[in-house]
């Protein structure tokens, strides 16, 4: 376990070395720059501007001084931002996107997975019908018509929700409520699946014939192996969750890092792009690493070691 410990955080460092190099030199390939906008500035001003922030380095310095940057947890300024960091706006974001997160993260697994389970164990009856039903709603509505419904309904006509912000318990319900349904319906449906394919294996009928209990057989011998396909997924849904939903966040006026990943890219500011898109990188790599943890914890036979 500890070498490979140690081979996938080596993994993990080339890969993000990988992503923030790709990233700043596709960002410097693209036409224009920063500083460009529909009202043109005067050329001095542009050149001025370059000069402190020193894009008129060569690119291979640049591109030294940035990862220099990225090593050492200091993303730079952002250009369109005045004083501002991209570690500020990360600060500032993420907490509101993390918590977001958290609580989608908590309502998929509460309710997706054992709605997965009862569909499979009641298959071909009421309950799986109902579940498939909703599970396919689910993938099918987008979050934003999901927010748009829920505001106008329970918002506009009922009155008995918030429609924007995050300062008590009533607000996270409507923003987890659409930036969960797409993944709730799909990790019942990952769950069902899975849990009839496992149900079907010799394992299981051997168990069932040494006469053990129904709630053993499925909870000891068939989730263990069911919940593999279910856990590889919510590892990079987390990640995706927790770093901010730009749609969700706009709906409902949260001030999360959504709003600064879209806007960064709109107005140029490369910055911010490459800091947030490194940000989510790391983040999700580490989540990974954390599910492939996991499995030796799920399932025994895995030997991470080997």
């Amino acid at each position: 376990m500890g070498k490979y410990i140690i081979r996938r955080l080596i993994s993990m460092i080339i890969t993000l070395v990988f992503v923030a190099s790709i990233t700043f030199f596709l960002m410097h390939a693209v036409p224009g720059g920063p500083f460009q906008s529909e009202k043109a500035l005067p050329e001095a001003v542009i050149q001025a501007l370059n000069e402190k922030y020193h894009l008129d380095d060569p690119l291979w310095k640049q591109y030294l001084d940035y990862m220099k940057g990225v090593f050492t947890f200091q993303l730079g300024p952002s250009f369109k931002r005045v004083g501002t960091t991209v570690n500020d706006l990360i600060i500032a974001g993420f907490p509101y996107s993390a918590k977001l997160g958290f609580f989608a993260t908590l309502a998929i697994v509460a309710l997706g997975i054992p709605a997965g389970i009862i569909s499979a164990l009641k298959s071909n009856k009421w309950q799986d019908y109902l579940v498939t039903i909703l599970a396919t709603v689910g993938v099918a509505v987008p979050s934003f018509v999901i927010g748009a419904l829920f505001i106008y309904v329970f918002s506009s006509k009922l009155g008995w929700l918030p429609s924007f912000g995050l300062t008590s318990w009533k607000h996270y319900i409507g923003p987890v409520i659409a930036l969960s349904g797409f993944s709730l319906a799909f990790v019942a449906r990952l769950t069902r699946s899975s849990v009839l394919e496992v149900m079907q294996q010799d394992y299981i009928r051997t168990a069932r014939a040494k006469g053990l209990p129904e709630i053993v057989v499925i909870v000891k011998h068939a989730l263990k192996n069911a919940l593999i396909p279910v856990v590889t997924y919510l590892g990079p849904m987390i990640a995706a969750m927790m770093t901010g939903s730009f749609i969700v966040e706009k709906i409902f006026a949260i001030p999360g890092m959504g709003k600064y990943f879209v806007e960064s890219v709109s107005s140029r500011d490369y910055t911010v792009l490459m800091g947030t898109t490194i940000f989510y990188a790391a983040f999700s790599i580490t989540m990974i690493f954390v599910v492939d943890i996991a499995y030796g914890f799920i399932d025994p036979r895995i030997k991470l070691g080997d």
